[in-house]
């Protein structure tokens, strides 16, 4: 192997390495020398020249590099990542074009024009007609399900399969068809006889829908807190809101009551016909005084705050749902603790237990002022009629 192929295959050895999730169960560096060994074995057999032979194997190596960056339209990406390393080297524009159409017959349902694009074709099919092709088929549906969030029951998998043997596969070499066609054909009998199988005695629950049903089971004690975080919240907010429209009533109604004494009666207490009135007025307007000074205390905010450092960011002890403690961050600091948060259930979990603990503090003290403010209302209103009463009846007397 001359020392380009090397230096390629190390590239694209540690560009999977860095780059690719690990999620890629099929798609992967495993497959990319499988690809590679199948295009040297058609390529020997086809007798093509050295240097298409090279072209060929560069375009192996480089046929799945674009999975690093996105998977819809992979081989185009494909195709720029060797057009980017192959132009780094100096290769000309008719040989970097013709690699990069060599790796884009790979896209499903494009058809070889050449040997060459046959050859990759055939090449990156060539599981097909191995004996191992039901585990390398599992392994490319568990990455479906990881990458695409794509699940197939046993039957649908069978299915898909057979209908890419029958409808969309083709071996376009002599070379593919005398090593793989006849494994290609037997592996359909076996994908036929399974589905056979499943109709006959039913479908049996595969790895991914066990899986899923135990995610279901584990997501509904989930949705039930959720739920349950939801009312309480809700209610909270709810009685606040009650409290606040109880407390401005007395404010309004208390402050009317004011507005009227200052206006009408007090002007005439100075008369001395009138000496009678100072004390029940007095008692009014000081009851009516402190119950607008509780209800105004009843409404004041009371924000708490938390001094924290950047250890107990790291340690999840503070309460990031809070703005009394996350006013004074900066935005891409909350935004990364916030990232944070929402990745540990636990942490969520534990803060909006912490917000909902306060806010019912905050509620528990409003309703202890409120009601406060309404016994003062209502015993300085019945001592105000009472002193009143007392006084007409003695100045009468």
């Amino acid at each position: 192997m001359n020392q380009l192929l090397l230096d390629i295959e190390n590239y694209v050895f540690n560009l999977f390495k860095d780059n690719l999730s690990l999620d890629f169960t099929y798609h992967n560096f495993m497959h990319t020398v499988k690809v590679v060994e199948a295009i040297k074995t058609l390529s020997a057999e086809e007798q093509i020249s050295t240097d298409l032979r090279e072209k060929l194997l560069i375009a192996g190596w480089f046929h799945d590099t674009g999975y690093t960056k996105t998977v819809q339209g992979h081989e185009k990406e494909s195709a720029n990542i060797a057009k980017q390393y192959l132009s780094e080297h100096n290769f000309d524009e008719n040989y970097i074009n013709e690699v990069q159409d060599y790796i884009l017959i790979t896209t499903l349902n494009s058809v070889p024009k050449n040997i060459g694009e046959a050859i990759v074709k055939d090449a990156d099919n060539y599981h097909l007609g191995q004996t191992e092709y039901p585990k390398i088929s599992e392994l490319l549906r568990d990455e479906i399900a990881k990458i695409c969030h794509k699940e197939f029951s046993d039957y649908e998998w069978h299915i898909e399969n057979r209908n890419f043997f029958l409808n969309v596969h083709h071996f376009y070499t002599d070379a593919a068809k005398k090593h793989w066609q006849k494994g290609k054909e037997e592996n359909l009998i076996y994908t036929q006889n399974k589905i056979k199988e499943i109709e006959l005695i039913g479908d049996i629950p595969n790895k991914y829908e066990i899986k899923k049903k135990k995610n279901d089971k584990i997501q509904q004690p989930e949705r039930g807190v959720d739920t349950l975080f939801r009312v309480t919240l809700n209610n909270h907010t709810r009685l606040s809101d009650i409290a606040d429209s109880k407390a401005n009533i007395l404010l309004s109604v208390n402050a009317i009551v004011i507005s009227i004494a200052l206006s009408t009666l007090v002007p005439k207490l100075g008369s001395p016909k009138n000496e009678y009135l100072l004390l029940p007025s007095i008692v009014m307007l000081l009851s009516s005084v402190v119950s607008i000074i509780f209800a105004i205390l009843a409404t004041k905010p009371n924000v708490t705050y938390e001094s924290f450092n950047e250890e107990d960011l790291k340690n999840k002890k503070v309460n990031l749902l809070f703005f009394g403690n996350f006013y004074q961050m900066s935005l891409d600091a909350y935004e990364e603790a916030m990232q944070e948060l929402m990745k540990d259930r636990d942490y969520l979990y534990n803060s909006m237990t912490r917000d909902l603990y306060y806010l019912g503090k905050v509620l528990e003290r409003k309703y202890r002022l409120l009601s406060i403010t309404y016994t003062i209302f209502m015993i300085g209103t019945i001592l105000s009629v009472l002193t009143f009463a007392y006084a007409m009846i003695t100045n009468v007397a």
